[in-house]
């Protein structure tokens, strides 16, 4: 029976390593959750709603994504020229498990402190 274990353990081990590579970094979560909207948002709208975050690395953190084939990048080649993003149907089944663990971090984000200025923390 502990060899079955083992082998549970170890399959999870494996998925956890995908998901870590898929969906860690420190923006990737939140340019998900930008362009769950159903449609196409461009690279500086997506600038705009991040804070501190430089050109460079949002491009790295698009290419990672699309690389993994979690979104898609089309760019147009007019003048001037632009690019807009959207989620592939892989990136659109891993919203629901997101907003699972949004769900998780607002009940418990307040007991621990995790988010000193949150607004609902603080009444």
């Amino acid at each position: 029976m502990k060899k079955i274990k083992t082998e549970q353990t170890e399959d999870k081990l494996g998925l956890a390593k995908y998901l870590t590579k898929s969906l860690s970094g420190r923006w990737k979560l939140y340019i998900l959750f930008i362009l769950d909207n159903g449609g196409t948002v461009r690279f500086g709208q997506i600038k705009k709603k991040l804070d501190n975050i430089s050109n460079v690395m949002l491009s790295k953190t698009l290419k990672e994504l699309e690389q993994d084939g979690i979104i898609i990048r089309h760019q147009y080649n007019e003048v001037p020229p632009h690019v807009d993003y959207k989620l592939t149907a892989k990136g659109k089944d891993v919203i629901p498990a997101l907003i699972m663990l949004s769900k998780w971090a607002q009940k418990y984000k307040c007991e621990e402190g995790a988010i000193p200025d949150c607004e609902e923390c603080i009444k």
